[in-house]
């Protein structure tokens, strides 16, 4: 009889996907959230939509990892403090982001990448992060879905609307998306690890997109990196266009300033 119920239990680990102890994905590692493989549709047919936006087309992630946050003052002065990697002007970054909890700013996609490293992460490929930031809705132009903002689901334009913070917020005070990730839209712009490139999407791969050569190659060489980079999310200082889940920024690597961050990613081991 026993042998007989051990046998059901194997046969149902088989069949069964996502239960514990058979075939479900391992944990997801502190402060990450678990973004499932699948298609979307990436970019924007909406009336406000760039052309390099565009066309919207069919795009395969594999499963990975993203922070439930965008990286934080605190995280990053420990890093630079473990590190001795250059710092940035901490009088500066405590204007627009006076916390621990507040994200980190003034940081280029070089200390971004170093700090991606220092953690054992990397920055999100551009199709990861706007699938991340999709929380899982299609076709919709906010984290949240088509309403526009309006000072109560994230921190933008800080000029014409009351989100109840002057600069930056403390990350996480604003409800998170669809895949529990927060500040997905405003906050701060989030650094992602492609090349930018107005043209790509027209002949873009199906699978896993990334501009720019190969994944490894940038990650590898990342302190010879001169092209421009993407970078996604728009920020307090933003209107409501930029914001939007299929906008695109493309600063130089070494650029910082009073709104640019990051949050890391990390792939799923097979």
């Amino acid at each position: 009889m026993k042998k007989r119920f051990m046998s059901a239990i194997i046969l149902l680990c088989v069949f069964s996907v996502g239960i514990s102890g058979c075939d479900e994905p391992e944990a997801p590692p502190d402060g990450m959230v678990l973004i499932p493989a699948g298609e979307f549709e990436m970019g924007s047919n909406d009336a406000e939509a760039h052309a390099y936006e565009q066309p919207v087309h069919t795009v395969y992630v594999d499963a990975f990892y993203m922070d439930k946050y965008e990286v934080t003052v605190g995280q990053y002065m420990a890093f630079v403090q473990a590190t001795d990697h250059r710092a940035p002007n901490w009088n500066s970054v405590a204007k627009y982001s006076p916390t621990d909890e507040h994200p980190i700013i003034f940081v280029s996609w070089h200390d971004a990448m170093a700090y991606a490293a220092w953690a054992g992460k990397r920055l999100p490929t551009e199709a990861e992060w706007e699938k991340a930031a999709r929380g899982g809705l299609s076709g919709q132009t906010y984290p949240w879905g088509d309403a526009a903002p309006n000072g109560t689901q994230c921190n933008f334009a800080d000029q014409t609307a009351d989100d109840g913070y002057e600069h930056t917020a403390p990350v996480g005070r604003y409800p998170a998306n669809g895949y529990g990730l927060y500040d997905m839209a405003g906050n701060v712009w989030e650094w992602c690890l492609d090349e930018y490139d107005a043209d790509f999407y027209a002949g873009s791969p199906r699978d896993n997109p990334f501009s720019g050569g190969a994944i490894t190659e940038a990650i590898s060489n990342f302190t010879n990196v001169t092209s421009s980079r993407v970078l996604r999310g728009g920020s307090w200082n933003d209107s409501a266009q930029a914001v939007r889940v299929a906008y695109r920024g493309r600063p130089a690597p070494t650029d910082t300033y009073n709104d640019y961050g990051f949050r890391c990613a990390m792939a799923v081991s097979p």
